[in-house]
């Protein structure tokens, strides 16, 4: 008796280990894993430069696990992958489910299509640990705050089931026959800026099970308050692989099971669960990325981006601790998670432009740039989401920095031309004295920017 021939859709799970529908699919047959760059259907949230750095290098990994059997294609999934299911006379597709918007509605279609063609298509949760809609109010209605979403409803909710094994002794058949075809590198950003990104990570399945090794060993015992410097090597650094689906929550849910409960473990258990509670608010609004979840912002008096837009990305604002924020985005594709609140502040509240010019910016240089995740935590900075901080609290840049930087080491990583500032003054250089400026070469205006605003000004400006 032959043996069925499917194909496995890779999306964002770009990984063999715990990938239930790849898991599923090699048990039915032989499998034709595929990978689509769908650029026909995403609109303005196409992936961005840093993103498409990542997938590129991401998909070559996920090639080499696979023996060289994965194929890579650029067009129209329909179209694409019709060609394939005709070519190979394949019995399933099998995918793990999205949750952004447009492609919700695109594979809902993909399924009527297939299904009429007589093509059995399965889908499997392999991103979330609870899924949007398995989580709501006594009424029915979705959670808006998020405590009570993780507590109320995800801790009481079933719990996320165990990880799965990666596929044994699956046969993986390669495809070298479709006008789509393409190569990982023909994936990459035209613009090559994202060459500078390569020496701070390592990409793929293997390099995500050695970030959380890494992080289980050196972040984790001091995670709940270490994690707000910086500087320090307390985060994760696990959301681009996140976002890539190189590693799954549940691996990683299981991982900090497995040690002994404290309060450093129960806090990154709940960072999880902000990112199931922005996929939540994505699934029940999807407006998210554009539209004010308070309709009374819609009305607000936003200035328009220009100049200050512009600095603002190159990191030239003259406010340090945001500076150094910006630059070490467009030098690593990332930025620590605080630094985000407090650049973002100042765009939004100081500087007054829409919180959506921020959220394109991110949304092109993160490495972990996540539909949900970005659009609920600007909306959450510019107090116009579910859950937001009060558009009336203001991140001060200069008490954070001197907080949660308090060496200096960060802001002196990424603003090099006022490393030799004392420390007292590296915050708010332009309240230096003469004295120090010149005894440390530092000339305003020229070695390192000029503040662009007054910070109490704009505060008051902006809470008046």
């Amino acid at each position: 008796m032959s043996q069925d021939t499917v194909i496995h859709w890779f999306r964002q799970d770009l990984r063999l280990a715990d990938n239930p529908a790849l898991l599923s699919a090699s048990k039915r047959g032989r499998v034709v894993p595929v990978f689509i760059l769908d650029e026909d259907n995403p609109g303005k949230f196409a992936a961005g430069g840093a993103s498409r750095w990542w997938l590129s290098h991401s998909l070559a990994s996920l090639a080499r696990s696979l023996g060289g059997h994965l194929s890579i294609y650029k067009g129209n999934p329909s179209d694409v992958l019709s060609d394939i299911a005709h070519r190979f006379q394949v019995s399933a597709i099998y995918w793990n489910r999205c949750y952004e918007p447009w492609r919700m509605h695109r594979d809902a279609a993909l399924k009527i299509h297939f299904k009429t063609q007589g093509i059995d298509v399965q889908s499997h949760n392999g991103s979330l640990l609870w899924e949007p809609w398995s989580i709501r109010k006594d009424d029915g209605t979705p959670h808006r705050v998020f405590s009570s979403f993780y507590r109320k409803g995800c801790l009481k909710s079933d719990q996320p089931r165990a990880p799965l094994s990666q596929p044994e002794q699956a046969t993986y058949i390669g495809d070298s026959g479709s006008p789509h075809a393409c190569k990982p590198q023909e994936l990459l950003p035209q613009n090559r800026w994202y060459e500078k990104l390569e020496p701070y990570w390592h990409i793929g399945e293997e390099g995500a099970h050695a970030r959380l090794k890494a992080f289980l060993e050196e972040g984790l015992p001091q995670y709940k308050t270490g994690r707000n410097y910086p500087f320090s090597p307390f985060v994760s650094r696990l959301s681009p692989f996140l976002r890539n689906g190189e590693i799954s929550p549940h691996q990683i849910w299981h991982e900090m099971l497995n040690i002994l409960r404290n309060k450093h473990v129960d806090h990154f258990c709940s960072e999880l669960g902000w990112r199931e509670f922005a996929y939540h608010l994505l699934y029940h609004y999807p407006d998210l990325p554009t539209k004010n979840l308070r309709p009374m912002f819609d009305t607000f008096p936003w200035k328009d981006g220009g100049p200050r837009l512009h600095a603002w990305r190159k990191g030239e604002t003259g406010i340090p601790m945001v500076d150094a924020g910006m630059r070490e985005l467009w030098e690593t594709g990332y930025m620590h998670n605080r630094v985000r609140m407090i650049a973002g502040s100042f765009l939004v509240k100081n500087l007054g432009i829409h919180w959506t010019h921020g959220e394109r910016w991110f949304w092109d240089t993160l490495v972990d740039a996540d539909l949900a995740s970005n659009s609920a935590g600007w909306q959450w900075v510019a107090g116009s989401g579910s859950d937001a901080a009060t558009y009336f609290r203001m991140f001060n840049p200069v008490l954070q920095g001197q907080k949660f930087d308090p060496d200096g080491n960060y802001v002196r990583r990424w603003i090099p031309e006022i490393a030799s500032l004392p420390t007292e003054y590296l915050f708010n250089p332009w309240e230096a004295p003469d004295s120090v400026l010149s005894a440390a070469g530092i000339k305003l205006g020229e070695i390192y920017p000029a503040p662009m605003i007054d910070l109490k000004q704009s505060r008051d400006a902006a809470q008046a």
